[in-house]
């Protein structure tokens, strides 16, 4: 079998109708979106557990590939607030080397996702699973700032949720106040800076005013206890060469199910962003192509020291918002970013880390989705228990353990909604055939005669409802001579269903018990073909409609 591989960026074809009027758009975009993204870089990386510059080099690399190669015109790629607690955790146990082989292996899933075509699949992840653990992100992410924030004396922070809030209630008394202060000052800039205006991020407003003040505080009024960037990290203003990885099949056993976390989350943040840039913009991404791309970016950023790339809803809004309808403004966006770091890269050391901390708060909260959480909250029963399990084991566990546990309790309860929806009829002396499309004759009801059973399946004839139908046959003490199925109303069979209906059929032939099937489909009627089923129960017992089984069921009788 020929696999085409949908492979398209938007760069190539945006290029064609270049020109000078859409490159001063773009160029005007990809400045501010590069502002924008400096802090956000810098603290997604100091979250995740690595230096600064890593998140800077992400944003870089990440962002100029996923421009380069993506199937969107506006996607903004780089690091995100819902990969920090995936990249802290896989630090801690696996150290940097595995974070470096977990985000390489998770590049390669997500080209392979981009070359099978799954571009379409991911989009059919449940809702509640996508906000439940969003939102128990965005939770995890506000607990692990409250150390930066508050400035309290804690040796080591527990990994656990749990364990967290019980060692700062310990240490409450540790609070340094100026800190605390340096935080909230941080929150309040950005919420008011929109208010003021909404052309300049409030993020950089918070980082370059609070740093402004807290350097002249510490030069000039002796005041020390406010830890910055320079306190805890030396800043490598440069481009690092790209370096190795040991990879071995004990590593790819152990980092897999950390990698398959990274790349479906990363495929769901990007498609999503990228889906919600469309609607802005009126343009259509290449959801197979934006996979690949975002895989061949989480290929190479690991060799630089990087961490996990995905679109970024925040990013490439705010690239729409300005103007930029290309990829050429997420391209100019990573150039800006790397001209910073260059250039302005030193000065980032006297940044605050509450600052930081402040700027993660407002990204929690803007991630926690909490008004979308609540309405979910009134939705059907089923709904709301993968929320509340995918929420809860998000935040208590772990976001792998969330996602497949959610996914497998969306599966289960799916199957059954559909079981609930199926149903299967019987009639042994008459057939209603009002409301019906294969009404030949005057009357409204249809005699059946003696010997015979009709039994109606309306739904899928799967797994789910195969027992079902063995139940209800058992419920009646005389057998007849001829079993009717309409399958009229059945939309396909799975492999399970038709065992289920072989198994009847040689059942049924012991007990001399004739089988007929009634207003089968194309779709099962080919399913029936390539399994043979039409030689065990005869061509002729595969019927369009139910006067004509009935027919044959009265010849058999007969007999």
């Amino acid at each position: 079998m020929k696999i085409t591989v949908d492979f398209r960026p938007k760069l190539f074809q945006s290029l064609k109708s270049y020109s000078g009027e859409k490159f001063v758009s773009d160029l005007m975009a990809g400045l501010i979106v590069g502002i924008v993204a400096l802090p956000l870089a810098i603290a997604f990386g100091i979250a995740s557990g690595v230096s600064p510059e890593k998140g800077l080099i992400t944003a870089i690399i990440g962002g100029f590939v996923v421009s380069f190669l993506g199937g969107s015109a506006v996607q903004i790629g780089g690091p995100t607030g819902a990969f920090i607690i995936i990249v802290y955790g896989i630090i801690q146990n696996f150290g940097v080397e595995g974070l470096v082989i977990a985000t390489f292996l998770a590049g390669i899933l997500l080209v392979l996702m981009g070359v099978l075509k799954l571009g379409t699949a991911i989009k059919f992840i449940p809702y509640p699973i996508v906000v439940g653990f969003t939102s128990g992100i965005a939770l995890t992410i506000f607990t692990t700032q409250m150390k930066d924030l508050s400035g309290m004396s804690i040796d080591r922070v527990p990994g656990d949720f749990i364990s967290k809030w019980i060692v700062y209630a310990q240490h409450i008394e540790t609070v340094s106040w100026e800190t605390l202060l340096t935080g909230v000052l941080s929150i309040a800039v950005i919420i008011l800076t929109p208010k003021i205006s909404k052309k300049v991020p409030g993020s950089l407003v918070a980082i370059t005013v609070v740093t402004v003040i807290v350097y002249l505080l510490r030069e000039y009024a002796g005041v020390t206890g406010i830890e910055t960037i320079g306190d805890r990290f030396t800043i490598n203003a440069s481009l690092p060469q790209p370096g190795t990885m040991s990879i071995n099949m004990e590593t790819i056993h152990l980092l897999l199910p950390s990698a398959f976390t990274i790349a479906l989350l990363g495929a769901i943040e990007s498609l999503l962003s990228a889906t919600v840039a469309d609607g802005v913009t009126g343009d259509r991404h290449n959801s197979n192509t934006e996979l690949m791309a975002q895989g061949a970016a989480n290929i190479i950023v690991p060799f630089f020291g990087g961490i996990p790339v995905t679109g970024a809803i925040a990013r490439t809004m705010t690239n729409i918002n300005n103007g930029g309808r290309s990829p050429v403004a997420g391209i100019i966006h990573a150039l800006v970013l790397l001209m910073i770091l260059l250039f302005l890269g030193p000065l980032t050391k006297h940044i605050p880390m509450a600052c930081l901390a402040g700027v993660l708060i407002i990204v929690s909260y803007n991630m926690s989705e909490w008004r979308t959480f609540r309405s979910l909250l009134k939705n059907p029963k089923s709904d709301v228990i993968v929320l509340t399990v995918t929420f809860l084991l998000t935040v208590l566990l772990d976001l792998t353990v969330a996602i497949e546990i959610g996914l497998l309790i969306a599966m289960v309860l799916f199957m059954r909604r559909i079981m609930e929806t199926t149903n299967i009829y019987v009639s042994t002396e008459k057939l209603d055939l009002s409301n019906e499309s294969e009404v030949f004759h005057d009357s409204e009801a249809l005699e059946i005669p003696k010997g015979i059973e009709i039994y109606e399946i309306d739904g899928p004839f799967f797994f789910g409802i195969a027992n079902k139908f063995d139940e209800c046959m058992k419920h009646f003490g005389d057998k007849p001579k001829v079993r009717i199925i309409r399958m009229r109303k059945v939309p396909f069979m799975d492999s399970t269903g038709l065992h289920n209906l072989e198994s009847l059929c040689r059942l049924s032939a012991k007990e001399n018990i004739q089988i007929i099937l009634s207003g089968v489909n194309e779709r099962v009627r080919n399913v029936l073909m390539k399994s043979r089923m039409d030689e065990k129960i005869g061509g002729e017992n595969i019927c369009s409609n139910i006067h004509e089984a009935i027919e044959k069921a009265i010849l058999f009788l007969n007999k």
